[in-house]
């Protein structure tokens, strides 16, 4: 059993989350009962998600994805009431961790993205050095990349060939990182690595010669969230449960 209190406050140092300009609150965004017995983690605090944290009996959601984005005015209604309702109703408490837990060295959606990739970071680049970069122990083509990215996955990747070069130097960054892609390029990457594509990447990756893989939002973040949960089972002797909730971005 742990304390809520404390999982709150040895996240925020593990994570570092005063070092980040993000667009909501980083920590404990709902608060619920005092002990954390079980604890369920998820890509993003949905209905769903919700719903089936309430079913298992959870003391604690642990989210990349929180409440409270860019734009929010404060006020509990709609879509948001229903979410924070069912939370406030049963006790639960909810930990939302956005741009700490991409960033973060060894539980973050990145280092872990990476190492299911087979390259591990040694730089970092872009805005509040988010992006990784590596170097593949064996080049690839954009075609075998591609691919490996679907079947990690599970969907089909958007893939815009670049020159042809062999790809060696990977830049990624999960999520919607796609505005990263200029100084991806800027860092030496032969390829970059992310969630999603808008319609000036195409063109920039042809133009400059750098592969650019979209391989969707959602499936390049599950990793991170799932690996710090985990984690804090094995420091805090909780139960922890991931519940994958499928979004096709």
């Amino acid at each position: 059993m742990a304390r809520r209190s404390e999982i709150d406050q040895y996240l925020s140092a593990l994570l570092q989350t005063a070092g980040f300009k993000d667009y909501g609150p980083n920590g404990l965004q709902i608060e619920g009962r005092d002990e954390v017995r079980k604890l369920v983690s998820g890509v993003t605090a949905s209905r769903a998600l919700i719903d089936a944290a309430i079913a298992l009996q959870a003391d604690a959601l642990l989210v990349h994805h929180g409440l409270f984005w860019r734009g929010y005015e404060g006020r509990i209604t709609g879509w948001l009431k229903q979410r924070i309702a069912p939370l406030l109703a049963h006790d639960i408490s909810l930990y939302a961790y956005h741009l700490p837990l991409d960033a973060h060295a060894e539980f973050g959606n990145n280092a872990q993205l990476g190492a299911r990739l087979g390259v591990s970071a040694d730089a970092r680049f872009g805005e509040q050095s988010l992006g990784f970069i590596g170097t593949l122990s064996a080049p690839s083509s954009v075609a075998d990349l591609a691919g490996r990215c679907e079947r990690l996955s599970g969907r089909q990747a958007t893939a815009i060939d670049g020159d042809g070069r062999a790809l060696s130097r990977i830049a990624w960054c999960t999520g919607g990182a796609q505005s990263y892609f200029e100084s991806a390029i800027a860092a030496g990457a032969d390829v970059f690595i992310t969630g999603e594509i808008s319609e000036p990447q195409a063109h920039l990756a042809r133009e400059t010669g750098v592969a650019f893989i979209a391989v969707g939002h959602h499936a390049s973040e599950r990793y991170g969230v799932q690996a710090l949960g985990t984690h804090l089972a094995a420091t805090f002797g909780i139960e922890h449960c991931h519940i994958e909730i499928d979004n096709p971005a």
